[in-house]
């Protein structure tokens, strides 16, 4: 989209309904799983350390996260999760990226390709997309917790390469490894933050009109709500009022 906090502040509206929770603690049992595959202190795991913050952010109880960890490192039986990508266009020619944790590679192909359709998008081949999308961590902070020059200085001496203003939203951008550094030093100086996730944000915006847009948000919404799409990533851009009128 045209910023990436006007597409957060969208799906922090939609996890705003129970069901939507639900989703999201499956969502966090899966990638705290993964990461914990590659070690079950998150001290020493910066992913799974990330994972666990985003898993509490949505009050995601600590039993649950105990669980999904124990689950990754082996000590208790759980299923075993893939992680794969799916690369495809949707409407007006937007590029979508799709993240995927399953056990089921199969059933799980044959799910995003019907959803693609259905929604008058399409499958590409691997790599036709992805190139498009770079790692980034991403911080929002509202515009009442700190003036705008003393948290680019303060962000940016924590290893952030950027600062954006998004209407009543700073975002904060980071590489991908300077995340918690730049989460921590905002936490020293108590500065609260709306999120801080590691994303993957695209290289080119493909502008669209509010009919395209809708029909854009509509697929991204249809693959968020499989049980095995972890995060979508589409390269479109869309005015704010536009964006202001889908996201009531």
């Amino acid at each position: 989209m045209s910023g990436h906090s006007k597409w957060a502040t969208i799906k922090r509206k939609k996890a705003a309904t129970d069901q939507a929770r639900g989703k999201l603690f499956s969502k966090c049992i899966k990638e705290i799983t993964i990461a914990a595959r590659h070690g079950g202190d998150p001290e020493m795991n910066p992913r799974l350390r990330t994972a666990i913050t985003s898993a509490k952010a949505v009050s995601m109880p600590a039993s649950n996260i105990e669980r999904a960890i124990k689950r990754g490192t082996g000590e208790i039986d759980g299923a075993n999760y893939e992680e794969m990508q799916y690369e495809g266009y949707g409407p007006g020619g937007v590029a979508l990226l799709v993240e995927i944790a399953t056990d089921n590679r199969n059933r799980t192909a044959g799910d995003i390709r019907h959803i693609f359709t259905k929604h008058g998008g399409n499958l590409g081949e691997a790599g036709s997309v992805a190139y498009l999308f770079k790692p980034r961590g991403v911080v929002l902070i509202d515009k009442s917790a700190i003036a705008e020059d003393a948290l680019i200085e303060l962000v940016l001496e924590a290893g952030a390469d950027d600062v954006n203003t998004e209407g009543d939203t700073y975002e904060v951008l980071t590489p991908p490894n300077q995340l918690e550094s730049v989460k921590q030093a905002l936490a020293a100086k108590k500065i609260p933050v709306q999120s801080a996730e590691g994303t993957k944000l695209a290289s080119l915006q493909v502008p669209v009109g509010e009919k395209e847009a809708e029909a854009v948000l509509k697929l991204v919404d249809a693959l968020e709500d499989h049980d095995d799409v972890q995060k979508v990533y589409a390269n479109f851009s869309a005015a704010d009022d536009v964006l202001a009128k889908l996201s009531r």
